[in-house]
């Protein structure tokens, strides 16, 4: 089973449960609390009751007294109340009064004068001076139909001469009791859905993020040029670091054995040179050849120098996570590198025409700086004398392409996709290979800022270098 539903199933089940037990526990307590709530109005309206029956009974006219007359009068018209969408028309409780002894003297429904009622509990507590309350089926063997009677003593002189008893069936409350139940369980089941929509949404945004990161992974496995993404969240993003920190290191040993045999490749021949040209120099050659020999050591010895240098600077852009960004103006830094070749570009009798668009980035100054840098070191190498290198940039996909274009002879079509390894050079026009990582950094560059190099053949003629980099 997927993480990601199995996560998105236990949010549910605990969801559920802890719903489940809510609504139970509400709905369960609806009928017992809306009964509470007619005891207590059935135990005001039997002690008001009471009052009344007292004064009809000093009166000896229980029968046909007030109480009497306010229960059994001529019939009513329908009440017509409205109470939260229940519609009340008739009275639906009963009173009935006793005397001391427990007979029934008086009963509003006309049917049980004359009974023993000292046996019920309402009755037989209230003579006593306690609370009588009882609920009985009018029906045994149906439970809707038990009703509930709350009694009051009746006082006279302080002496207690019969009790009242109002009694009302409980299936009168069960509207409402129903109606509780189905407006808790509608919003229980609203409450339960937005539940589920907002679990929906993070397993989605974790999954997203997972997912992010295994296509990272599978892009690293499969030798892809990738980028370590922003997952959105602290502990992914230690978890992401984690990963391209392992990476690193499991391919730490391949990398300095790569690095190793092909600087050491590399050193080889200039080595060899420069040892060939000092044998050579101990015969004491004529000055002709001892200024050619001497010219070829220090071509060598420069030539190691830049390897070095370059070297290190792939070291140091390999060795970052992320640049160091901040505010540039873009058409400026390209301007300002461009002014630094002025010197490289006369001796070489080469022009530079340079039309930018204006544009504000974030990146690493120092980074993009040296990646500008090689671009041009490596279309000087291979312009022509009074040849002239554009320079265009312009917004593009959402972010910056800045193009560098030459008239040199172009790149052979064999070495178009593997310009950008290191160490892979081609021979210049009137000099021997470079040291093969000026292009290497420019795609290190690139992709550290999020963005792409690349380098194709002109349709008119030459090479065009393209380096696009993301808004900031």
């Amino acid at each position: 089973m997927r993480f990601g539903l199995r996560l998105f199933l236990g949010y549910f089940l605990i969801v559920a449960v802890a719903g489940w037990f809510v609504l139970a526990i509400f709905t369960q307590e609806v009928k017992p609390g809306v009964r509470r709530a007619t005891e207590g109005t059935l135990v005001d309206s039997a002690n008001a009751l009471a009052g009344v029956a007292a004064a009809d009974i000093a009166d000896g006219d229980i029968g046909n007294g007030r109480l009497a007359r306010a229960l059994r009068g001529p019939p009513r018209p329908p009440i017509g109340a409205n109470i939260s969408g229940i519609v009340k028309n008739n009275m639906e409780f009963r009173v009935y009064v006793t005397d001391a002894r427990g007979v029934v003297i008086f009963d509003s429904s006309g049917r049980d004068l004359g009974r023993d009622y000292s046996r019920w509990n309402d009755v037989y507590r209230t003579l006593r001076g306690e609370y009588g309350a009882r609920s009985t089926r009018s029906k045994p063997d149906d439970e809707n139909s038990s009703v509930m009677h709350v009694a009051a003593p009746v006082r006279l002189d302080g002496r207690i001469v019969g009790v009242l008893t109002v009694s009302k069936p409980n299936v009168a409350m069960e509207p409402v009791i129903r109606r509780s139940e189905r407006k808790i369980m509608l919003a229980g089941g609203a409450l339960l859905g937005a539940a589920l929509l907002i679990g929906a949404v993070m397993v989605w945004w974790i999954n997203r993020s997972i997912r992010r990161l295994v296509g990272y992974a599978e892009a690293v496995a499969a030798g892809e040029p990738a980028r370590l993404p922003r997952l959105g969240s602290p502990e992914l993003d230690s978890l992401g670091q984690a990963v391209e920190a392992m990476r690193r290191k499991l391919e730490g040993k391949e990398y300095v054995q790569a690095y190793v045999h092909t600087l050491s490749h590399e050193l080889k021949s200039p080595l060899a040179a420069i040892r060939g040209a000092g044998e050579l120099l101990r015969e004491d050659p004529p000055p002709e050849t001892r200024r050619r020999f001497i010219d070829n050591i220090l071509a060598q010895s420069l030539r190691m120098q830049q390897l070095i240098e370059r070297l290190l600077w792939q070291a140091r852009v390999e060795s970052r996570l992320r640049p160091d960004a901040q505010a540039l103006d873009w058409p400026a830094l390209i301007a300002e590198t461009v002014d630094g070749k002025a010197l490289a570009a006369a001796r070489r009798d080469v022009e530079f025409d340079c039309r930018l668009a204006p544009a504000a980035l974030n990146g690493d100054r120092l980074l993009l700086a040296q990646a500008l840098s090689n671009l041009l070191d490596n279309a000087l190498e291979f312009s022509p004398p009074g040849g002239v290198i554009e320079l265009s940039g312009a917004p593009e996909e959402g972010g910056y392409l800045l193009r560098v274009r030459d008239h040199g002879p172009g790149v052979p079509d064999y070495a178009l996709e593997r310009v950008f390894e290191r160490f892979y050079s081609l021979p210049r026009p009137d000099s021997g290979k470079s040291t093969g990582l000026g292009l290497s950094l420019v795609r290190e560059v690139a992709q550290l800022h999020g963005g792409r190099a690349e380098l194709l053949n002109h349709a008119d003629g030459g090479a065009e270098a393209r380096l696009w980099l993301p808004p900031g």
